[in-house]
């Protein structure tokens, strides 16, 4: 199976910071929030990956491409710890394609189309982070092997926040999966017909191409994959299902801090620390 990374986005909500610097290589604790993206993927059992991106956004390539001088430098310091954490960002097989032009989220899937060909794939959004005992992809991809049709990751939203997601109707089967009767994008809170909102996960079959082919643009004047997956689901059943972990949204500055914090007291060198510190200053 291969994975697609759609990495093209402006960031606008990240400026000034994301003048020059894509909002994907923004530092969320230790590493920048693509790698963790990347790094699911990879823990999921997928070494196929491509990353869309756009214009000024040559320091995703670079991060994770080889540094022979960085690595010998390490060698001769004797760092390998640091050695050991390069070599493994850039032992991943990545290809790289530009979006031309920002025309949304559905557009820049259709960008997948050649590379992707007939097969399923994983698309995992660059401002989602999760983080799970069995990685949120490994688990869409056991169920996409029992139902073979696509996967959507969703998870409860307080109702006043479904504005900033893509969000499902549903029934639910036996085995607690969803049976998406249909999907809205940014819906007004007095509109969603749930507040399960989509997380940036999901596993999808090649005719959803068709059907971004058939999508006018939406919300925003954008081509939505929303939309487009709301076409799907009326020619073959979508499934939704609550996965199993948390879930660290860095779309905006506030939860992007959040993040950074919550993932820094997960790790045992910095918690004790990094709580005292954060005791003193509240």
């Amino acid at each position: 199976m291969k994975a697609v990374i759609p990495a093209a986005g402006l960031g606008t909500r990240f400026l000034p910071i994301t003048k020059a610097q894509p909002k994907e290589m923004l530092p969320v604790y230790d590493r920048p929030a693509i790698q963790y993206v990347v790094e699911e993927v990879v823990q999921s059992g997928i070494d196929d990956i491509l990353i869309i991106t756009g214009k000024n956004k040559r320091a995703i390539e670079d991060h994770f491409d080889r540094s022979l001088e960085l690595e010998i430098s390490l060698r001769n310091r004797e760092k390998e710890e640091y050695l050991r954490k390069i070599e493994r960002i850039s032992s991943v097989d990545i290809h790289f394609i530009r979006q031309k032009e920002q025309k949304g989220l559905g557009d820049a899937i259709y960008c997948a189309r050649k590379y992707v060909g007939g097969e399923p794939f994983a698309v995992l959004l660059g401002d989602t982070i999760t983080v799970a005992e069995r990685p949120c992809t490994r688990q869409m991809m056991d169920i996409f092997f029992e139902v073979e049709a696509p996967v959507i990751a969703v998870e409860e939203v307080p109702m006043e926040k479904v504005g900033s997601y893509g969000v499902i109707s549903y029934r639910e089967d036996e085995k607690g999966l969803f049976l998406i009767e249909d999907l809205v994008e940014k819906p007004e809170p007095g509109e969603a017909p749930s507040n399960y909102a989509i997380i940036g996960r999901y596993l999808l079959t090649p005719d959803v191409f068709d059907f971004i082919e058939k999508t006018r643009p939406g919300k925003g004047g954008e081509i939505q994959l929303t939309d487009a997956l709301r076409l799907l689901n009326r020619s073959r059943q979508i499934y939704g299902f609550k996965f199993e972990g948390r879930r660290y949204d860095i779309g905006n500055m506030m939860d992007w801090l959040k993040s950074t914090v919550e993932l820094a007291l997960a790790d045992d060198a910095v918690r004790e620390e990094l709580s005292a510190f954060l005791r003193d200053v509240v």
